[in-house]
């Protein structure tokens, strides 16, 4: 039996096939919407805002003793086979239990601008990456070392997307969890705003590349298929549309600043899944920098936020064409049509 649990917090259209288990985390602290609850048997539930979805990860290790092969995914990201399409129970059977070359199925790798570290320091607190160290010196020593080389790298899964055999998905979530609950007993999350909050989920990111490394498992690192555009992602473009339509350039700033100190993660793939945020983004430090060079903006000639995305997504693939050496003529035809000004021009090329 293959059960791969789905964790979600909001209703939602789950893939049809049966393998596929809505679970709903944090139950124990939320409205009940109908699917699998994490909150019954031996549950961590109610700590769903400090773990996310490790709440569901939990329920899986310590209720399902049936299934063969479990595995983790979100409502909205599904790890896919090499044919770009979720994995069906036969696929994971074949290549999990039919023979010994994968241990493993998880996402590929990123690589961040900075060392874990630092990267982990701008949005959290860095101590709490140094008591996990403390931790694994005590417990697990052997461990130890590698962790060190993984907190320095600026590789890393993400998401605690796993598929594998049970018992490895439970032996894993015993060595995670002992981690963890020994950290939780040295830090104080409780003052962290709702995103540092979840500073468990944030840690056993890290931890899961360690652990594959220390016991040596074979790993098929996967493509994750993202469904759907998130609501405060959809929210953020309608409200900066509206201050577009009045042109209040300074009102889009300071409520995109509020939103990202609010939620740091709303640029990233995972949620920015089309990368109109980012484009919204550029936009404002645009208009704002036109304005105090010459008092108007872009605006003044269009400002219909659905129609200035692909006009701005081609000037950055424009700009990128010029870095790479390849651009023609039709690209500069394209930008004396649009009438780009300088600053425009500017900001984008230095996003290439």
């Amino acid at each position: 039996m293959v059960r791969i649990y789905v964790c979600t917090h909001k209703e939602y259209e789950f893939p049809k096939d049966p393998i596929y288990v809505p679970i709903q985390v944090g139950s124990a602290i939320n409205p009940d919407l109908g699917y699998l609850p994490d909150n019954k048997g031996d549950n961590i539930s109610a700590r769903n805002p400090y773990y996310s979805e490790l709440t569901g990860m939990y329920w899986a290790w310590k209720n399902d003793h049936d299934s063969d092969i479990k595995g983790l995914c979100h409502y909205r990201r599904y790890l896919m086979n090499d044919d770009d399409l979720l994995w069906s129970e036969n696929d994971l059977s074949e290549v999990l239990l039919g023979s010994n070359e994968i241990d493993l199925i998880t996402t590929k790798l990123i690589r961040l601008n900075y060392p874990y570290y630092d990267a982990f320091s701008v949005d959290h607190n860095k101590a709490d990456l140094d008591a996990l160290s403390e931790v694994l010196k005590q417990k697990y020593p052997e461990d130890h070392e590698e962790y060190e080389r993984v907190v320095h790298d600026c590789r890393t899964y993400f998401g605690n997307m796993i598929i594998c055999r049970s018992e490895l998905f439970d032996a894993y979530s015993e060595w995670l969890f002992d981690i963890l609950f020994e950290v939780e007993k040295r830090i104080d999350p409780s003052g962290y705003n709702g995103y540092a909050k979840r500073v468990y989920g944030f840690l056993s990111e890290l931890l899961l590349l360690v652990y594959i490394r220390t016991r040596h498992l074979k790993v098929k690192e996967c493509q994750v298929a993202m469904m759907g555009e998130k609501k405060e992602t959809a929210e953020m473009k309608q409200r900066v549309s509206e201050f577009f339509c009045d042109k209040d350039v300074d009102g889009a700033k300071k409520y995109f600043l509020e939103c990202l100190e609010k939620k740091p993660d709303v640029l990233m793939e995972a949620s920015d899944i089309y990368g109109e945020l980012k484009l919204c983004m550029q936009m404002i430090s645009t208009a704002e920098y036109e304005i105090k060079a010459t008092g108007n903006s872009f605006l003044g000639k269009n400002n219909n936020l659905d129609e200035l995305i692909p006009v701005f997504r081609e000037l950055n693939n424009i700009m990128q064409r010029r870095h790479s050496g390849i651009s023609d003529k039709a690209d500069e035809d394209y930008l004396a049509h649009h009438n780009f000004s300088d600053i425009a021009i500017d900001i984008a090329g230095r996003l290439v």
